[in-house]
């Protein structure tokens, strides 16, 4: 995996061994970024597509936090009319180190890529990443398998 990080205290071999087991993303290079938050630490990635690249920030300083992921939805009863309407489903998980964020990030955005790159989808299924990143993030190890089962809920 063609790995940069841009941490002080984050080497490109510490990285790959927080991002041990989880599948790759062929052609494209994985960079860590430091966050700078405002107010409190929080989730940011992003996959470029055009340049091929999958960017994971870490939140500095980092203090453990908590995070509300919604994994899916839920039309509301008696919303058949014009606009149906949706109860979010959604999970709460406390990251208590940086390669638990770097893991989930990770496979949220692998997810994106998987299903461009690999299935010639839209890549635009924030539901399905996260999902995927819930059931996945502590796992030990990750295959395209799990992506798969991440499509259903």
């Amino acid at each position: 995996m063609d790995v940069s990080s841009a941490i002080a205290d984050l080497s490109v071999d510490d990285v790959i061994d927080m991002l041990a087991g989880l599948p790759e993303p062929d052609g494209y290079g994985v960079h860590v970024k430091p966050l700078r938050y405002r107010e409190r630490p929080h989730l940011s990635a992003w996959t470029d597509f055009e340049a091929r690249s999958i960017t994971l920030q870490v939140p500095e300083p980092f203090y453990p936090f908590g995070e509300i992921v919604p994994y899916g939805a839920k039309r509301r009863p008696g919303s058949k009319g014009a606009r149906p309407r949706f109860i979010w489903l959604t999970e709460g998980i406390t990251l208590r180190t940086p390669g638990e964020v770097l893991r989930f990030s990770y496979c949220h955005e692998w997810m994106h890529w998987w299903l461009k790159e690999r299935r010639g989808t839209a890549s635009a299924a924030e539901t399905a990443c996260d999902r995927f990143a819930l059931r996945n993030f502590r796992r030990r190890m990750v295959t395209e398998d799990d992506a798969v089962s991440a499509l259903r809920r």
